[in-house]
């Protein structure tokens, strides 16, 4: 750290070298603002240590060193590194614990460089101080070999684009501070700056650690709950345990996140617990309808009702699929696009038929007539027949079943009954298609459809009457 090297050179903010070269530079750093202030000094200590660098055979050698040290390890690198990413890649079939292992380790190859250039540095500095009792240079070509090292991994090895943002933002700034050995300084400096928000303060050094603890805990957070959503998933239980018991992980796993951030940041726990009773007071008196959802969520799930997938009618009419639920309501996709936002409190409270009830099939019908001058005794067999051979309709539980409803004034009335998954609308014609499949075999079989017949009778009266 700058700080350190200034103490073991001598070079202190008041000695006379560096208020030679502030008078030298015409610079009166107690006009500038503090920041500003802070970052001119530092600046100038900085040129100190490096001028004693240039003038100093110590630093020189140790210069050479690390010179050294890096044309080895790139030497050695481009050797080593085929043969390691020949042997830590797997055959193309091969698959299980050893081939991901060795995955894994291919990841970070490219960290060779860095990582050989750094530990041949940490056995060449005993001797360099052995000789000069300083290392100060190495120490920042130690640095220097972890910032490239950084620098690699964000580049080259995450893949993430949340993991790669947080690494150009945090890591690489942190590295690069700690490389030029001012981020003791600059911590203290964010520790030193409060923020006052009313009768809150709060150091700028906290709300540094918070973004960046938050940003991770919430990044690992939604990582296991993606994990864990996708190992419940492959879990043999209804569709109604298996969102129960998903939506149960996501709130355990963010909820610990958020306690762990709140512990980070240095809010006491037991502040939470005055927060929970104002919450629970809202609840009581204001958010009576948002609790009373809540709770219907968790019954629908718990009970099965309604899930993914199921096609429902409420009792005010609306109908439509349902495709996602929330903590808060169901959203329904209707079959013309559109999407409604139910609340979850009206699939308790009211009415609602389930036309999918986890699969189960649905029966239709499609009525119709035939003329007085057929033998209805064959119509039930021919439009069995027709009606079978469609691909959508069942055999269970009842094959098609053709009825005869009643004599009408036209015609002889009848009916076809037949069982299909799914609901009759959207991309199912099913009464549509059985419709044709009738029309088309009563006209095969001559069978004649009746329509109304009606009979006019016209009265005229007076002298052209007679």
């Amino acid at each position: 750290m700058v700080a350190a090297l200034v103490q073991q050179r001598g070079f202190r903010q008041k000695n006379g070298r560096t208020a030679r070269g502030i008078k030298a530079l015409d610079i009166d750093l107690t006009t500038l603002p503090g920041p500003v202030r802070q970052a001119a000094d530092w600046a100038l200590q900085g040129w100190e240590i490096a001028r004693q660098w240039l003038l100093s055979p110590a630093a020189w050698s140790q210069f050479a060193l690390l010179l050294t040290a890096f044309a080895l390890a790139w030497l050695v690198t481009r050797r080593l590194r085929p043969v390691l990413s020949r042997a830590l890649t797997p055959e193309d079939e091969s698959s299980g614990l050893l081939a991901s292992l060795r995955l894994f380790l291919l990841i970070f190859v490219p960290l060779l460089l860095p990582v050989l250039a750094y530990l041949l540095t940490d056995v060449g500095e005993g001797l360099i101080r052995a000789l000069f009792g300083s290392g100060a240079v190495i120490a920042f070509g130690k640095r220097l070999f972890l910032f490239l090292a950084a620098r690699i991994l964000v580049r080259e090895i995450v893949t993430d684009p949340f993991l790669k943002l947080i690494g150009r933002m945090i890591l690489l700034p942190v590295m690069a501070l700690y490389a030029l050995g001012i981020l003791e300084p600059a911590t203290q400096f964010l520790s030193d700056t409060t923020i006052a928000l009313g009768n809150i303060r709060f150091s700028a050094l906290s709300v540094v650690r918070g973004l960046i603890a938050g940003s991770v805990l919430f990044w690992l957070g939604r990582w296991s709950n993606d994990r864990t959503g996708g190992y419940i998933e492959r879990q043999e239980m209804r569709p109604a345990t298996r969102q129960l018991a998903a939506k149960a992980a996501e709130l355990t796993i963010y909820g610990i996140a958020f306690l762990l951030l709140m512990n980070i940041i240095g809010v006491p726990l037991a502040s939470l617990a005055v927060l929970g009773g104002a919450i629970g007071v809202g609840l009581g008196f204001g958010l009576q309808k948002i609790a009373s959802n809540y709770i219907s969520g968790v019954i629908l799930l718990l009970e099965g009702q309604a899930t993914l997938g199921d096609f429902v009618e409420l009792d005010n009419g609306v109908s439509g699929t349902i495709v996602r639920t929330t903590a808060r309501a169901m959203i329904l996709e209707t079959f013309d696009g559109r999407w409604v936002v139910v609340p979850n409190e009206d699939f308790i409270t009211t009415r609602v038929v389930n036309y999918s009830d986890q699969g189960s099939s649905n029966r239709f019908e499609v009525p119709f007539s035939v003329s007085y001058d057929t033998d209805i005794n064959r119509v039930p067999a021919i439009i069995e027949e027709a009606v079978a051979t469609h691909p959508a309709i069942l055999d269970s539980p009842y094959p098609p079943d053709c009825e005869l409803r009643g004599f009408g004034d036209s015609g002889v009335d009848f009916a076809v009954e037949f069982w299909c998954n799914g609901h009759d609308d959207g991309p199912n014609k099913f009464t549509s298609d059985v419709g044709f499949l009738i029309w088309n075999r009563l006209k095969a079989h001559d069978i004649e459809i009746p329509f109304p017949h009606r009979v006019v009778e016209l009265r005229q009266t007076g002298p052209e009457a007679a």
